[in-house]
């Protein structure tokens, strides 16, 4: 059995997808997020269906779990107290998140001679899903929020290493996911603008830069770092000596 909640919810029994009720897909969620831990009842029902009284939060409950099909009744284990994933369901963000843990956490050991770990690219990708996108109950923001945060860390440090190995192209395809998880988070520009001009881009770098400062005045009234415009400063000069060339000779 197999949970996805990466990009979306989604059940499979080995590569068949299984058909699961809305309500039923929201404990199956919840439940996964919990890890292997076993989740008291009281607290599924209660947090699935705030608004409904403590009696029927648990019919709803009840309900929920007895609408999902024999094949998805498999990935949990249910008893009158708790609800638990069930011995051989795996999560996707389980182990995705242990693979950004590790990318941020400055005492693990590097998994590539360069202190690449392997297929980042493959890393980039998974990095890049949000978590359960379009639900929008408090724990499910809650839990994105988490997530959104560590893979912003994960590939913005990714970049880094990527960026100090050589490796321009992985580097930059890095740093541009975790721009385009949030386009106003000033480390990740910064990484895209140092991977743009590690790889000798330095027009690439100014725009990415302009990009980010129009963006930043236009959303929030707010002026680009300055540690980040003297990143590009050298790469602007040269341009507007440029602009300027034909306005001299002509005077």
């Amino acid at each position: 059995m197999r949970i996805g909640v990466l990009g979306g919810f989604g059940l499979w029994v080995g590569e068949d997808p299984v058909t699961v009720p809305a309500g039923s897909e929201r404990v199956l969620a919840f439940v996964a997020l919990r890890c292997r831990a076993a989740v008291p009842r009281p607290l599924v029902a209660g947090t699935l269906w705030p608004e409904a009284s403590e009696r029927c939060a648990h019919a709803d409950l009840r309900a929920a779990l007895a609408r999902l099909s024999h094949r998805g009744r498999q990935a949990l284990d249910v008893t009158s107290a708790e609800v638990r994933l069930a011995p051989g369901t795996t999560v996707d963000l389980h182990h995705v998140r242990r693979t950004a843990q590790r990318l941020v956490d400055p005492t693990a050991d590097p998994t590539g001679a360069d202190g690449v770990p392997g297929a980042p690219l493959e890393i980039v990708r998974v990095l890049s899903a949000e978590l359960l996108p379009g639900w929008y109950e408090d724990w499910a923001l809650s839990e994105a929020e988490e997530w959104r945060q560590l893979r912003l860390h994960a590939l913005e440090t990714l970049a880094g290493r990527l960026r100090t190995a050589g490796r321009h192209a992985e580097a930059i395809a890095a740093a541009q996911a975790a721009v385009h998880a949030e386009p106003l988070r000033e480390s990740g520009q910064t990484c895209l603008v140092l991977a743009h001009l590690s790889d000798g881009n330095l027009s690439e770098a100014l725009n990415a830069f302009t990009r980010y400062a129009r963006r930043l005045r236009d959303e929030l009234g707010l002026d680009p770092p300055e540690h980040l415009y003297r990143l590009v400063s050298e790469c602007a000069r040269p341009a507007s000596l440029l602009h300027a060339a034909p306005d001299e000779g002509a005077a």
